[in-house]
């Protein structure tokens, strides 16, 4: 255990979900990440917290199908 790192740290959500699929359809929804064009610009200065509320929106929307 690292005593400078606290317990209740959450592990960093850095690694962007793209796939190099970059293609939106006409709902602004990649059809590569399925993140929203909002959910894309936003990434880079989101937080851990927001960026776990993106990638489980874009897991349902893949679930869903909707491309």
């Amino acid at each position: 255990m690292n005593p400078d790192v606290p317990l209740s740290a959450e592990p960093s959500i850095a690694e962007s979900p793209c796939i190099k699929i970059c293609e939106l359809d006409r709902q602004g929804v990649c059809q590569g990440c399925f993140r929203t064009r909002g959910e894309i610009g936003s990434w880079f200065h989101a937080t851990n917290a927001e960026r776990a509320k993106i990638n489980a929106y874009a897991e349902k929307r893949k679930t869903l199908g909707q491309k």
